[in-house]
């Protein structure tokens, strides 16, 4: 078959539509290589009629219905298109992907997650059964994913799928991001990007006008207005120094972009507090931050220590420290040319090796792989 007749299929539950990795990532770069791309994802106001075709499926607040009624929907839209590829992009699906395999197709599981380690961390799982949970859903998930294809967002993934082949969360090179010149400024603006959760740091990060009173810190992602309250009640008298633009709503990524040019950053913000669910990946945010030209502060895990050490594009503190953290934001302040440096650092290691216009050849690469052996 011609493979500008081959049909692709992605399918969440989950994310949002134009989530980055799944819309302007993959689904566009299938799209570019000749592809028929179709993602059915949660409905959300505006559309765009764009190169991919989007399917919207009802998404219910609640945790159980949406598992079950939404997967449902979502499977006997997949199931009508007859697609030669089914990518999915969420563990709920996997019964769906174990439905949807046949001889004749390639159905792939995207790992954006280790989400058996996530398990063990979701509170509204009473603790003592939380390894039971975690330990059936890898049995679970072994077993569903026997004839799958894996693909795998992190490089740390692999110890668990060995099978797996990594199709990294590098940015897209932007050239209005990466023309930015980097001045020698002392700035005293800290920026967050992402999903501002309480184990993605919020509360940690609502504290620096505390630690520094002269920062201000911009929080650029979704973040509930309960979340978005409490970290204002933490900054106190300082909480006009919080700004958060992304309360109860998603926020998209050419939002996210313009937020980047719209500063001069002190520093791009990673302070999460020690969790086995955090401390082994590569942040995503980090490789956005240095193709930004920002000097990353980071929380001091060994992998992310390791790595900001690796591209001397950042500075690694013990986020339960406040006198670690304040003396890294003073560093900064005060050497500016340094900072500058960090920062060109990180933007010449993405624009030569962490980018997802890298990773994209080595998805069109596979696609084209696994279809040969199908």
């Amino acid at each position: 078959m011609d493979k500008l007749k081959k049909n692709v299929v992605h399918i969440t539950t989950v994310h949002h539509p134009y989530d980055t990795r799944i819309y302007y990532k993959e689904c566009i770069s299938l799209y570019k290589a000749g592809y028929n791309v179709t993602l059915i994802a949660p409905e959300i106001r505006g559309f765009k009629k764009d190169k991919v075709n989007i399917i919207p499926i009802k998404k219910y607040r609640n945790r159980l219905l949406r598992m079950f009624l939404t997967t449902v929907q979502a499977y006997k839209k997949a199931r009508d298109i007859k697609a030669d590829y089914y990518h999915i992009h969420d563990p709920e699906l996997l019964p769906v992907a174990r439905i949807l395999k046949k001889d004749d197709n390639v159905v792939i599981y995207d790992i954006h997650e280790d989400y058996e380690t996530s398990i063990l961390q979701k509170k509204y799982i009473i603790k003592p059964i939380r390894k039971i949970v975690a330990l059936s859903y890898r049995v679970v998930e072994r077993i569903l994913t026997r004839k799958l294809e894996l693909c795998l967002a992190e490089k740390y993934y692999k110890r668990k799928y060995p099978k797996g082949i990594c199709i990294l969360n590098y940015p897209i090179l932007n050239d209005k991001i990466t023309s930015l010149q980097i001045e020698q400024k002392q700035s005293k603006n800290l920026i967050y990007t992402g999903n501002v959760t309480i184990d993605r740091g919020a509360l940690l990060h609502a504290s620096l006008p505390l630690i520094d009173t002269n920062v201000s810190v911009h929080f650029v992602g979704k973040c509930d207005s309960r979340l978005a309250n409490q970290m204002y009640d933490i900054a106190g008298s300082r909480k006009n120094q919080l700004f958060i633009k992304g309360i109860d709503r998603f926020v998209p990524r050419e939002e996210i972009d313009n937020q980047y040019i719209s500063h001069d950053w002190l520093a791009g913000l990673a302070l999460f507090p020690p969790t086995d669910h955090y401390r082994q990946k590569e942040l995503t945010k980090f490789f956005e931050y240095m193709m930004a030209g920002i000097p990353i502060l980071c929380s001091d895990f060994p992998v992310w220590k390791r790595f900001v050490e690796k591209y001397a594009c950042g500075i690694a503190v013990n986020p339960l420290n406040e006198l670690e953290i304040k003396c890294a934001l003073k560093y900064l302040k005060e050497n500016p040319k340094i900072a500058r440096k960090m920062g060109e650092n990180g933007r010449k290691a993405v624009q030569e090796k962490l980018n997802w216009q890298l990773e994209e050849k080595k998805l069109i690469k596979w696609y084209s792989d696994i279809w040969r052996r199908t």
